[in-house]
């Protein structure tokens, strides 16, 4: 599944994102929905790869119920992220690297598994982490080699 989210985030670098990748897979492991930050092709600060295939996700299922749902996704999703995970719902959430500036599942906050929060995600995290973080780190070094 993460090679699946590896994919998408490799999509991104044509457009001159920071390469993250998300998928959604339902119960039977079927993929339902990919995503790729989306931030520099369509200037919008909204458009993260986990937010891009859960409106993916809904659209195709008809449905903004991701419940019995799993999102995997390359990068410990950030706090606009983590809370569009529990609105949609999503059961189960599995992330590579972490974010140990902005990662709001676990590293500087920890949004879906706070005890106040009214539904609760299994998360897994560190899958793939070092190939999922060596890609990102690969991007950030050739943005700065321009600078």
């Amino acid at each position: 599944m993460m090679r699946v989210a590896l994919e998408a985030a490799r999509s991104a670098l044509a457009s001159g994102d920071i390469p993250v990748g998300a998928a959604i897979f339902n119960a039977s492991g079927e993929l339902i929905a990919t995503g790729h930050n989306e931030r520099e092709l369509n200037n919008d600060p909204t458009a993260h790869a986990e937010v891009i295939a859960i409106r993916r996700a809904t659209e195709r299922l008809g449905d903004w119920h991701l419940t019995d749902h799993t999102l995997v996704v390359t990068l410990e999703p950030c706090a606009m992220c983590a809370g569009a995970i529990a609105q949609s719902r999503l059961q189960t959430v599995i992330f590579g690297a972490w974010d140990e500036k902005a990662g709001a599942v676990g590293s500087v906050w920890d949004l879906l598994r706070d005890p106040r929060s009214t539904f609760r995600t299994e998360v897994r995290a560190g899958v793939l982490a070092e190939e999922c973080g060596a890609l990102i780190k690969g991007f950030i070094q050739e943005v700065r080699k321009k600078d």
